[in-house]
This record gives C-alpha cells, structure tokens and sequence, in this order.
C-alpha cells in the first residue's frame, strides 16, 4: 500500500491515524472504548494493570505489521493508546507502521514525539537510528559527505540505545551493518558476534557472507 492510498483510508477511517488524529469522539464511540478498556484490563494476564494491557497489544500489532496487515496493526496501536496513553511504545508501533509505508518523514517526527517524552526508550532510539540508515542508503551515490553524516547520526542514536539495552538484538546487528558500511571491521564484527550470542534473529545469510567478504578475519 502507497502513503496516498493510507492517506485516503485514513480520510474515512480515524483509527488509521496515531491517536486517532485527535478527532473528537462521540458519546458512543466514548462509551464503546470505555467498554473496551475494561473488559480488557479484567483480563486474567492483566489484573487490572493497564500499561501490560497496552503492551500486549502493542505486541500483537507488531505481529500484524509482520504479516503485512498495516491497517490492523493501527487499530491494535491505537487501542495500546487508549489503554496507556503515557506508553511511549505506542510511538515505536505509529513509526513502523509509516516506514512500511515509506513515508520516512513522518515516521521521524513520530520517533522524536515519543522521544521527546521518554528520551531513553531504546525502542525509538534504534528505529530513529533506523530512518537514518535509511537515509543513508537513499543519498544519492555522488553525494558521500552526506550519506556519511546520516550514517553517522544512525550510529549515535543506536549506541545510545545500546549503551542502555546491550541485551537488544537488532541493535547489535544495525551497529554492526553501520560499522560494515563505513569500513571499521573490527567493530562490525564486535557488534555481528554480540548480535549472535544473543541468538543471532536478525542475521541474514545475506549480510554474513558480505561481512566474510568485506572484512575477512586472517586466522
């Protein structure tokens, strides 16, 4: 799905939007989500805790976004919203959504939103890091300079991240491709090893064999 495709659904559908686009709700639709959000925190695995609540829906949109099922996995971080709206991870769920989309500036300004309220979720700073890589790969050949301040700027934001979670998978593993793409082998490997002892999820064969290729270990 295009950006201009979401953005015409969302026209006619409000839980296509973070937060619901701030559009006010009727008094059904208040009720409706007030139903919601109690039947969902008198869940057994919740006992009344909210921000659990949120979380595990915020796991279950992921599970969604995976599957390629966009819109579904809006509605469940919008309803991660309702139920914790103090969740910063909420941020982390709207982002991914509109890189999927490749709408990478709004994606941006939704990592720096959840940020600017919760300046050491390590979940925003890797996918803030993310965008930049992003970036990086889109600078135009010719334009080196550039491409390398976004590389750069990716890697700040993933060591802060990492020096708060050395436990994040995918954190490792970016560093490690930031590192690759700028030529310092030995902490591409640092980061690809680490990654690996952690159990190695996002290690593509892909990235091992360039890695080998790139920056071979005599023995």
């Amino acid at each position: 799905m295009s950006t201009v495709e979401w953005d015409k659904l969302a026209k006619t559908d409000n839980r296509l939007l973070p937060k619901y686009g701030h559009i006010p709700k009727t008094k059904e639709q208040k009720e409706f989500d007030e139903k919601f959000i109690e039947e969902t925190v008198q869940q057994e695995q919740f006992k009344g805790d909210r921000t659990a609540a949120s979380n595990h829906l915020i796991s279950l949109g992921f599970n969604y976004l995976y599957r390629g099922d966009l819109k579904t996995a809006m509605y469940r971080f919008n309803q991660a919203f309702l139920l914790d709206s103090l969740n910063t991870d909420i941020y982390w769920g709207y982002g991914a959504v509109y890189m999927t989309l490749g709408n990478y500036e709004k994606a941006k300004l939704l990592y720096e939103e959840g940020l600017s309220q919760n300046p050491n979720n390590t979940h925003l700073l890797t996918d803030l890091g993310t965008y930049f890589m992003a970036q990086y790969y889109m600078t135009e050949p010719g334009n080196r300079k550039a491409g390398m301040k976004n590389l750069d700027t990716a890697i700040t934001y993933l060591l802060q991240s990492y020096q708060l979670d050395k436990t994040d998978q995918n954190t490792a593993f970016k560093l490690s491709i930031c590192y690759w793409n700028k030529g310092k082998c030995d902490k591409a490997w640092k980061y690809y090893e680490e990654c690996m002892a952690l159990g190695g999820q996002p290690i593509t064969e892909a990235y091992t064999k360039d890695l080998k290729k790139k920056c071979n270990r005599k023995k």
